[in-house]
């Protein structure tokens, strides 16, 4: 096969490849490098979504990072390690500080010792038993140069041909731990949120890079909605599986599909029995946490309605008749 230039853009690079009859590259090694960014090969996808998450100031308890992480690992039909392969990968030297997000050293069974980068990968997941094939995005929220990193990101997105992307955050926020997390979900344009049935959002204030990449889809006609779930502020010790099986459920509601969930609900509930037991230690905590139970519950009963009790209707009758 001829070698491609070492240096091209996403677009040029898949239509060398479109030109040679191959999608579906070898994992190891460089095949082709766009300016701050490696791609190790481009996959044909059928319709693809993106879901992005990032480690980092939009990701508390660690739920928006762990719930990609758990999909990434588990949206396969029959709850088996979904087959995901790498797509590409950002240079950590061109958008990270390493004094902020510092390098991490490993050393393996062999005692051989390696330096892990902070950086973001791109991977691609075939999933032929649902409508779409995923692009899945994760990595450490970037130090630096958010309009180059965007710009690459959606460049890639437009290559694939991906018509919908999801971003997934967590925060911290007045709720309690024994109740359900919600998972707020909104679009950056009212035209998106009303052709997607989320929430226009109405958000002023500083932003992260999902913030960023969100408008950056708007600009480009690429459909965005954004879920952010919300973590007791007084248990925001990571991880939080409560939180990332919030996410994870908001996801399925979404793009209407199963995920298989392992021992996730179990985690979860060991979260919540830890987080009591610290509460009632401490008299101050026990009833701060009263007091947002109940404003919750208040809350939740006034604006409780027949769309609500129908979806959770829906995702019970969904995996029953999966399982």
């Amino acid at each position: 096969m001829p070698i491609a230039p070492s240096a091209i853009t996403t677009r040029e690079a898949r239509a060398f490849l479109s030109s040679e009859g191959v999608f579906a590259l070898v994992t190891r090694g460089v095949y082709l490098k766009v300016s701050n960014m490696e791609i190790y090969q481009i996959p044909l996808l059928r319709d693809p979504v993106m879901i992005v998450a990032f480690s980092g100031w939009s990701d508390a308890g660690e739920a928006a990072s762990g719930a990609l992480t758990h999909i990434l690992e588990n949206l396969d039909q029959n709850g088996n390690s979904a087959q995901a392969i790498l797509i590409a990968e950002y240079e950590p030297e061109d958008f990270y500080d390493f004094q902020v997000n510092r390098p991490m050293i490993s050393v393996d069974d062999s005692l051989v010792r390696s330096v892990n980068w902070p950086s973001t990968q791109v991977y691609g997941l075939s999933t032929p038993h649902l409508e779409n094939d995923f692009v899945l995005v994760l990595g450490v929220e970037p130090s630096m140069r958010w309009k180059t990193f965007t710009s690459l990101l959606l460049d890639l997105a437009d290559d694939l041909e991906v018509e919908l992307v999801v971003t997934m955050g967590a925060m911290l926020a007045d709720v309690p731990h024994t109740r359900p997390i919600s998972v707020s979900g909104s679009g950056g344009h009212p035209d998106i949120a009303a052709r997607l049935g989320v929430e226009i959002s109405k958000y002023e204030g500083p932003t992260g890079i999902l913030g960023i990449i969100g408008d950056g889809c708007m600009k480009r006609g690429i459909d965005c909605v954004s879920l952010w779930a919300g973590l007791p502020h007084y248990a925001s010790n990571s991880p939080s599986p409560k939180a990332t099986l919030a996410l994870i459920n908001a996801v399925e509601d979404f793009l209407e599909i199963s995920i298989a969930l392992a021992d996730l609900n179990h985690q979860a509930q060991e979260w919540e029995n830890e987080v009591s037991e610290m509460a009632e230690e401490d008299a101050e905590v026990s009833e701060y946490v009263k007091a947002l139970e109940e404003s919750k519950d208040a809350a939740e009963f006034k604006d409780v309605s027949g769309d609500e009790i129908a979806r959770e209707l829906e995702r019970f009758l969904r995996r029953q008749n999966e399982s």
